[in-house]
């Protein structure tokens, strides 16, 4: 009875240890997003959904701290992460009300990263869960999976250049899947005046949807208007 009294306070001292320390890291990473107040950015992107062929477009990406984000594309079919959900690390973990978990250990691209869960300690969020891949010695966000109460899951994958420094990416992956035509909050699709959406919803179930977006440049800390979120 008192090796398994021990053994309990030995696996629950365990437990809030390791909750610390991913607590820790996670805000190490929220430290160095919040580097930037803001930012503009141009990039190009790749719209990879099943049933739409779109070419990719230059685009124009602002940011503003806490959590605004815009994206810009010139004509053509876009997804447009707005709100909620963010092509943006620094919108995701915006705010201190989680609980960091850790979740083990995993390989991606080729680096080792701590895998972490977050759990919101706000009951109103509409977020259930973000599992967040990081390159621990760089404090590099690599990838994120992020499930929602409305809108389902999505992924996102970051690859890092000459900004890693700020963390800001160099390359984002955004995947969701399309099923009936539940994409995540705020994301809308666009068409051009001779495209027209697909009538038949069954077409779109269990369809993947995949946007890349390639930055070539960022003007970083330099002022961002609020009439650019408007």
């Amino acid at each position: 009875m008192q090796k398994c009294f021990l053994f309990l306070l030995v696996f629950q001292f365990a437990f809030f240890a390791n909750a610390q320390d991913m607590n820790a890291l996670v805000k190490r990473v929220k430290t160095k997003l919040d580097l930037v107040n803001d930012y503009e950015a141009d990039g190009n992107m790749k719209t990879d959904v099943s049933f739409i062929k779109a070419p990719i477009g230059k685009v124009k990406v602002y940011f503003k701290k806490p959590n605004h984000f815009r994206l810009k594309k010139n004509g053509g079919i876009s997804l447009l992460p707005k709100g909620g959900v963010s092509v943006n690390m620094s919108s995701l973990i915006a705010t201190n009300d989680f609980v960091a978990i850790a979740a083990g250990e995993s390989m991606v691209n080729g680096t080792n990263t701590k895998v972490v869960k977050l759990l919101p300690s706000n009951d109103n969020s509409d977020i259930v869960l973000t599992t967040l891949y990081i390159d621990e010695p760089n404090l590099l966000v690599k990838k994120a999976i992020t499930t929602t109460k409305e809108n389902g899951t999505y992924e996102m994958e970051m690859r890092y250049g000459a900004f890693a420094q700020y963390g800001l990416p160099e390359k984002v992956i955004f995947s969701f899947n399309t099923k009936d035509y539940k994409l995540p909050k705020g994301v809308t699709l666009e068409f051009d005046d001779n495209e027209k959406p697909i009538s038949d919803a069954q077409k779109m179930k269990n369809r993947k949807g995949r946007v890349e977006i390639t930055y070539a440049n960022y003007s970083i800390n330099k002022g961002v208007s609020d009439l650019m979120f408007k």
